[in-house]
């Protein structure tokens, strides 16, 4: 067990008079439970309930008064109420509707307890009418480990320190990309941070990834409402590591038979059970940063670990001193994108990418961030600045004079044009300070010459 990033957010929530029940939401083996356990560290009192038990899901029958279902819990767990703070644990809560509902009195007549609940596919209860508590619960999404959570797991303290640094020192350039390098091979699954900060043995984690793929295709039932659909959900899952970081189609997806309407029904249900993001285009170049969802999205997994394990790739990437040169730069290009998702922990967050499909200007954009009220064009390449020919394009179009460039080589600044003439200032930044992109946007838009080489 190693602290997480989202106990910081825990601990603002508890804080909050005005604090609801809340549901942390995730992929499978992202550490839901274990952050809960560590945050419980915090209270005089904890009750952890599993809702896949029979028993502890009979607690929430529906002949049972709220005031009969809160005295249950306490008697199955041989515990009196305290007089301190009291954290309630709910997990596994889609397999009772009933507890579902039942959050509302949570939130209105036991304000005093702390409730969190977690669960997968509560959309699917939504969808069958359950009686959901709207506006009385909040949400937090949890994400495999950051490369900030991956040094903590493995007691790199000193580059912490450094990291936290501003701007950046040269110096500490080859280690931190060396670290960088290992985090975007292993992943951020827990369970494989974990291992590999015992071991250091990148060998011995294939168990680990083979236990988390089975998990997630034993899953396949909870998910999919018939056998057939199912089927098309486990040939995804398969293929989707093969993919991940390009665009795709539905019909046809992987070379299959499979008809448009039955993959994206199959998409739709893993990007509700957090196992894969659809990262849809934008053609504006100031806000609202809008989808274009008539537009082919781009494929992006829950973890670069897993895509790199079950794609057959990690020998590429351990063998790399450069991340960008790694599977045509898809590698490169998807780390950046699980380290941005990690930057937002609610449910309305997305990954976006910018495009201009015009007869005679073609131009694709890897992200977008949106940053106060700039959207600010990041582009994954290594090599000169002319070759960023789409990013010229978008900042030939926006009214303002920024961009990001994520790439293997060190922190700097530089005041460059576009092909058309257009001056603008570009932030080049390393791979493992893109989850501090917003602390150097804020220094870089506010004056570029503080990390000017």
């Amino acid at each position: 067990m190693f602290n997480r990033l989202i106990l910081n957010d825990l601990e603002d929530w508890a804080k909050r008079p005005n604090r609801k029940p809340l549901i942390l939401r995730g992929a499978r083996q992202v550490g839901k439970t274990t952050a809960v356990e560590l945050f419980s560290r915090n209270f005089d009192q904890f009750i952890s309930l599993n809702l896949d038990n029979r028993e502890e899901a009979a607690i929430f029958r529906n002949d049972r008064s709220f005031e009969e279902i809160l005295a249950s819990i306490f008697l199955h767990k041989d515990q009196e109420r305290s007089q301190g703070k009291v954290l309630i644990f709910i997990d596994e809560i889609q397999q009772s509707p009933r507890a579902v509902n039942l959050l509302r009195y949570f939130y209105e007549d036991a304000p005093w307890l702390f409730v969190i609940a977690a669960g997968s596919l509560l959309e699917s209860l939504i969808e069958k009418k359950i009686s959901f508590p709207v506006g009385r619960i909040e949400y937090l999404v949890m994400h495999p480990c950051s490369f900030h959570e991956f040094l903590t797991a493995n007691d790199e303290i000193r580059s912490l320190e450094v990291l936290s640094q501003k701007p950046f020192p040269e110096y500490a350039h080859d280690k931190l990309l060396k670290l960088f390098r290992t985090f975007t091979l292993i992943g951020g699954m827990p369970e494989i941070v974990s291992g590999y900060s015992k071991s250091k043995d990148i060998v011995s984690l294939s168990r680990i990834f083979d236990s988390l793929i089975v998990s997630y295709l034993d899953d396949v039932e909870k998910y999919a409402r018939n056998e057939s659909i199912g089927r098309v959900i486990r040939y995804i899952i398969r293929q989707s590591f093969y993919h991940a970081a390009s665009r795709i189609t539905f019909q046809g997806f992987g070379n299959s038979g499979y008809k448009s309407r039955e993959v994206s029904e199959a998409f739709y249900v893993l990007q509700k059970a957090f196992f894969l993001q659809l990262v849809y285009p934008t053609q504006n170049v100031k806000l609202p940063a809008a989808e274009n969802i008539s537009k082919s999205p781009k494929l992006q997994l829950t973890d670069t670990g897993m895509m790199n394990y079950f794609s057959g790739i990690q020998n590429q990437v351990f063998g790399s001193d450069l991340i960008d040169d790694v599977y045509n730069g898809k590698i490169a290009e998807h780390i950046v994108g699980q380290e941005l998702k990690a930057l937002g922990n609610s449910p309305l967050d997305q990954l976006l990418f910018w495009t201009r499909d015009e007869k005679h200007s073609q131009a694709e954009v890897d992200f977008i961030r949106v940053f106060d009220d700039l959207i600010v064009p990041v582009e994954v390449k290594s090599g000169a600045t002319g070759r960023l020919r789409s990013l010229h394009q978008f900042i030939g179009l926006a009214g303002h004079h920024f961009a990001v460039r994520v790439y293997s080589g060190t922190l700097k600044a530089e005041k460059t044009s576009t092909v058309g003439g257009k001056d603008f200032y570009l932030l080049n930044l390393p791979f493992y300070l893109v989850h501090q992109i917003d602390d150097y946007l804020r220094i870089f838009t506010n004056n570029p010459e503080t990390l000017f080489r």
